[in-house]
C-alpha cells in the first residue's frame, strides 16, 4: 500500500468518465479542485497559527492578577 500508480489513475479517470459522462466531468473536475484549494487553506492557516508562539503567551491582565495573588500569598 501506498502512491497510485499511473494504471489506477488511468483506470479511475475512466470510471468517473462513465459515471458523470464527457460534459459533467470538468464541472466535476473544478468543484474538486476547489475543494482540494480550501483545505490547503485551512491546513497552512491552522499551521501558521500553531508556528506562531503567541497563542501560548498569557494575556497581561492575567499575569497582573497572577502577580496579586502571589504577593497576599507571602503577607500571609
Amino acid at each position: 500500500m501506498g502512491s497510485i500508480g499511473y494504471g489506477e489513475i488511468l483506470l479511475i479517470l475512466i470510471i468517473a468518465l462513465l459515471l458523470f459522462g464527457p460534459e459533467k466531468l470538468p464541472e466535476f473536475g473544478k468543484a474538486f479542485g476547489r475543494a482540494i484549494k480550501e483545505f490547503k487553506k485551512a491546513e497552512n492557516e491552522v499551521k501558521s497559527f500553531f508556528k506562531d508562539d503567541n497563542y501560548l503567551e498569557k494575556p497581561e491582565s492575567f499575569n497582573k492578577e497572577e502577580e496579586k495573588i502571589e504577593n497576599q500569598n507571602k503577607d500571609e
